[in-house]
């Protein structure tokens, strides 16, 4: 009984992984930046989404604003979430060559992807992945 149980919940582990795992990611230019935006944070989803797929972007959105508050507020650090369904989605994941749930961190020519921390730690460990978007933001 209790192997069954055990073989039941790597089952389950396993399938919600594939459903809210992240796609490989190449480095691009600042071409999909906005005027203005030093350095611009990119959330990619579909509009079917995990509670852990919500909480990467509630928990990268609100890292962005409160770790850096006035650069935010005057445009030098912007947050985007972009549905991969939607057109301006698409069009903007073909510039970094993004085909699943992705966050990124891009200034001008440098691109952090912060996929894999996000869905690690976004609901288990905020504040590591808080840590692990500054570091980020700080290199760039």
């Amino acid at each position: 009984m209790k192997k069954t149980i055990i073989l039941l919940l790597n089952v389950m582990i396993i399938s919600l992984s594939y459903s809210c795992n992240a796609q490989s990611t190449k480095e691009s230019g600042s071409d999909a930046l906005s005027k203005g935006d030093k350095v611009a944070v990119y959330y990619f989803h579909y509009t079917k989404r995990c509670v852990t797929c919500k909480a990467v972007e509630e928990e990268s959105k609100k890292a962005v604003q409160d770790l850096y508050p006035e650069a935010y507020n005057k445009g030098m650090i912007a947050f985007h979430s972009l549905n991969l369904e939607e057109e301006k989605g698409k069009s903007t994941a073909e510039k970094f060559t993004v085909s699943g749930q992705t966050l990124l961190i891009v200034k001008d020519d440098k691109t952090v992807n912060l996929t894999n921390e996000g869905f690690m730690y976004a609901r288990s460990n905020p504040e590591k992945f808080r840590k692990a978007i500054q570091e980020a933001i700080g290199e760039l």
